[in-house]
This record gives structure tokens, C-alpha cells and sequence, in this order.
């Protein structure tokens, strides 16, 4: 079982910075991939980023491409997000999402039903 606890959004202009932090409590979080998705009102659920459990590999959404950047800290059971040259349209709330894929040849994933534990979600919204 795992916990996952989103924090560091907010408000910002648009062209700014914010570094998510998704802090994971119980065992074994370097087993598990990590991936960032959002959800804007009105809008599903998409994909943000990706990174295997290794920290072998990244994946991100062509919308976030060169902007955002995922990373994470096994020893401090933490991942990151950090978001740069912000856009009105990255408006939604973030949420960091789980799965152990240590056994398994995929090390990363971009498909939210691949993952078995969610954080609450942290809102970020730009403003232009």
C-alpha cells in the first residue's frame, strides 16, 4: 500500500515556475513508476509525465514537452514535477499517480488505468 501527498501548487503568471512534490508513504516507492496526470474543468483526465521506477526513463505529453521536467528522489520518497514557461492552458489540477512495475519488462507508463494509487491533487492555475 502506498500514500501519495501532492503539494506546491498555486497561482502563477503565465511564463512562470512551479515544482510539484508528490511525497510517498509506505514501502518500496523505488519499485514504483510515477506519473503525473491533470484535469482541467470540464475536460478528462490526461497524461503529464512519466518516470520509471528505476529512474532509467522518462515520457512526457507533447503539450509539456521541453517545458516540464519529471524527477524523483528514492531517499526521500519523493517525485517531482517542475513546470517552467507556464501557460494558461496547464490550468487544472495535478495529481501524481503510482504503480510497481518492478517486476514487470515495462518501467514506465503513460495510461492511467495502469495505476493503482492516486494522490488528492494539488491545483495549479495561471493566470495570462
Amino acid at each position: 500500500q502506498v500514500q501519495l501527498v501532492e503539494s506546491g501548487g498555486g497561482l502563477v503568471q503565465a511564463g512562470g515556475s512551479l515544482r510539484l512534490s508528490c511525497v510517498a508513504s509506505g514501502r518500496a516507492f523505488s519499485n514504483y513508476c510515477i506519473g503525473w496526470f491533470r484535469q482541467a474543468p470540464g475536460k478528462e483526465r490526461e497524461f503529464v509525465a512519466t518516470i520509471a521506477w528505476n529512474g532509467g526513463g522518462t515520457y512526457y505529453a507533447n503539450s509539456v514537452k521541453g517545458r516540464f521536467t519529471i524527477s524523483r528522489d528514492n531517499a526521500k520518497n519523493t517525485a517531482y514535477l517542475q513546470m517552467n514557461n507556464l501557460k494558461p492552458e496547464d490550468t487544472a489540477v495535478y495529481y501524481c499517480a503510482a504503480v510497481d512495475l518492478k517486476s514487470s519488462i515495462v518501467t514506465m507508463s503513460e495510461k492511467a488505468d495502469e495505476y493503482d494509487y492516486w494522490g488528492q491533487g494539488t491545483q495549479v492555475t495561471v493566470s495570462s
